[in-house]
């Protein structure tokens, strides 16, 4: 596939050496494996660890920061880019991440290592992999001068893994300046994913399932384990449980579902395909219903409610009948009903066995709309980079801190650019986890004679932009927020060498319309086709260096 992808992102990634004198490929790999080497393991978070090095980072590239400890370690940091007047964006990240069992790991948790192409550690998917991509694209706009139309906000948060108390929440409650005047976010919650057949879809969360952490409490009479009683508080706990395994929450589709299982029919086997594009009728057959529980548990849970037994604790003593004894829940609601309701139907259907409900966590339901400049940039842009791949708004199973922002009326999208593969290892939350270094570094060459005439000329609107396929993370995510003309009122000129193959010199035209580009190609014959790298037939290709940038008004063609 020819590839000429140069759009927003290279505006500015890789355009300026950063204060070391790296390209900005080189800090990003760099900053991933210094970012997992800190211990920020929530509990107990510490997470202030994490905001020292960020703050670092800061202070050597002259951006003003602010930081808040919401209790001793807990460290939240935030930065501000300024620009104009329309509603601002925020790129959300939280540092904490959660433990890990080093016994079952076949490398240090807090590594940072790279292996066979890997980088790993715990954090690395979830999420210090994607917070380190967010550093990236805050920083080249920095470096790259360039006038924005709106505010771009860095926050960094503490406690996303035990439901952001100490994070977002608080800084929400005692720090709400962050928040005034921002209109759109991006966080964790989306992600690309490759089929074995090589169909690219992208996943943005624009809602999640609500989290409602449950303890069962249940008093009876103690006694001697040689003389059971009829009924003792752990016998009501283990009936209130099985009450539960026994009469799992009806199957019903919520619109998002229903949108995101109709698109992945598409490009599914015709074992599936018939029944996700008729999902709602799919769920009254409880064949079915078993068949996906079974062979797909994730989208089994994206039709019901669901409550999995995590925790529970009785007697101290194996001889001795306690007198209370717990369970804990870990249920996770559609939402489309609030979490009272829920758990007033919950205890019905478990009160008879005398246990009473605890709620330990429970938020709000809220959904973000898809008709917006951002969603459409997302589309465009990995469009291009990926043609052929897709973009389905979708809900995730788990929460993020995304919950607290829709709460404020701010529209908030889970959004990853890296492309997962169709059975690659990935360890979120679990063991080795990883991320592919390619996903943060492209084949970069640095020819030591780069002829003037070999560079792409691209001129490019607030609509527009240009880059190859360079971070591949970052490429997007820019190039998303740029391409939306979320940020860029003015005009720019980029000079760089392309993945073209052989090298042209190009002409991008953008009118006012973000969905027309002219594109005008000028054969530059002082570039040989051995002077330039090939672009990959099924990817973007390399980019060779980026040199200079510099801002220039020029007519449109």
């Amino acid at each position: 596939m020819k590839l000429i992808k140069v759009i927003c992102t290279v505006l500015v990634l890789g355009l300026t050496a950063g204060v070391h004198g790296q390209s900005l490929e080189d800090e990003a790999v760099s900053w991933l494996q210094q970012y997992i080497q800190i211990d920020t393991i929530n509990p107990p978070g510490n997470e202030t660890r994490a905001v020292d090095f960020l703050a670092a980072i800061f202070e050597a590239e002259g951006i003003a920061y602010e930081t808040a400890e919401s209790a001793p370690g807990r460290g939240n940091i935030w930065a501000r880019l300024e620009g104009g007047d329309e509603p601002g964006l925020i790129l959300l990240q939280h540092s904490d991440v959660v433990p890990a069992n080093e016994e079952f790991w076949t490398i240090p948790v807090l590594s940072g290592a790279i292996r066979d192409g890997f980088i790993l550690g715990r954090g690395a998917r979830d999420m210090k992999g994607l917070g380190t991509l967010q550093l990236a694209t805050f920083l080249a706009l920095h470096r790259s001068g360039v006038e924005l139309n709106r505010d771009v906000v860095f926050l960094a948060t503490a406690d996303e893994e035990a439901g952001g108390f100490f994070g977002v929440g608080w800084l929400i409650e005692n720090r709400p300046e962050i928040f005034e005047d921002i209109g759109i976010l991006l966080n964790e919650g989306g992600g690309g994913s490759r089929s074995e057949e090589g169909d690219v879809v992208f996943g943005v969360e624009v809602t999640q399932k609500v989290p409602v952490w449950l303890r069962l409490n249940a008093i009876d009479t103690p006694g001697h384990g040689s003389s059971p009683r009829t009924t003792s508080a752990v016998t009501r706990i283990v009936q209130a449980l099985n009450t539960l395994l026994e009469n799992p929450f009806p199957p019903r589709v919520i619109g998002p579902v229903d949108e995101y299982f109709g698109a992945l029919s598409a490009d599914m086997t015709e074992e599936w395909a018939g029944s996700y594009a008729n999902i709602q009728d799919a769920i009254a057959d409880p064949a079915f219903v078993a068949k996906l529980h079974a062979a797909r548990p994730g989208h089994n849970s994206l039709i019901r409610d669901t409550c999995s037994m995590t925790r529970m604790s009785g007697s101290t003593k194996i001889n001795v009948i306690p007198p209370t004894a717990w369970a804990e829940l870990d249920c996770r609601i559609l939402p489309d009903k609030p979490s009272e309701q829920f758990i007033s139907e919950l205890d019905e259907l478990i009160g008879f066995t005398g246990v009473e409900i605890e709620t330990i966590m429970a938020f709000t339901p809220a959904i973000s709309e898809t008709n917006t400049r951002l969603f459409r940039a997302i589309e465009s842009v990995t469009q291009e980079l990926h043609p052929g791949s897709r973009v389905l708004p979708s809900v995730s199973t788990g929460f993020t801190d995304s919950h607290f922002t829709r709460d404020l009326g701010i529209v908030s999208y889970g959004f990853n650019p890296l492309i997962t593969d169709s059975g690659e290892h990935t360890g979120v939350h679990g063991n080795d986890e990883q991320v592919g270094e390619a996903a943060h570094v492209p084949h970069i060459r640095s020819p030591s004679r780069t002829p003037e005439t070999s560079f792409t000329e691209l001129v490019v609107t607030g609509t527009g932009l240009g880059v190859a396929q360079h971070l591949v993370g970052t490429t997007n995510l820019l190039e998303t927020v740029f391409r939306s003309r979320l940020l860029v009122d003015v005009r720019v000129v980029l000079t760089c060498l392309a993945a073209v193959s052989p090298l042209q010199r190009v002409g991008i035209g953008i009118p006012s319309d973000p969905q027309q580009v002219v594109i005008v190609r000028h054969q530059d014959s002082s570039a040989s086709d051995e002077a330039a790298p090939s672009a990959s037939a099924d990817g973007p290709g390399p980019i060779d260096t980026f040199t200079k940038a510099w801002r220039r008004t020029l007519p449109l063609r």
